[in-house]
């Protein structure tokens, strides 16, 4: 199945935080890892359902994949063919 895949402004905001605080230490690690990220969300275009389900939430069921120790949630749409990015967060952070 083949989805959209977009981003909610939450996990833009996260992503660009993520970014910006590695990016005081080292430039280039925080491009490959906000890179890394990005292309993570990509597969689930092809893949949507290829992440762990995390549970029920108030967005409905919500599933997570893991890029270096980032968590990305998402949930998906099928009948829309759609995955929403919800949250990026370190593995060691709060979830929500």
């Amino acid at each position: 199945m083949e989805c959209k895949v977009i981003w909610t402004e939450p996990a833009i905001g996260d992503l660009r935080e993520i970014v910006l605080y590695i990016s005081k230490d080292d430039p280039e690690a925080a491009g490959r890892i906000g890179q890394d990220i990005i292309d993570t969300v990509e597969v689930l275009a092809t893949f949507p359902l290829i992440g762990q389900r995390y549970g029920d939430t108030r967005w409905g069921e919500v599933r997570e994949v893991l890029c270096w120790n980032y968590r990305i949630f998402y949930r998906v749409l099928q009948k829309k063919r759609l995955v929403e990015v919800l949250h990026v967060r370190h593995g060691a952070r709060r979830e929500w």
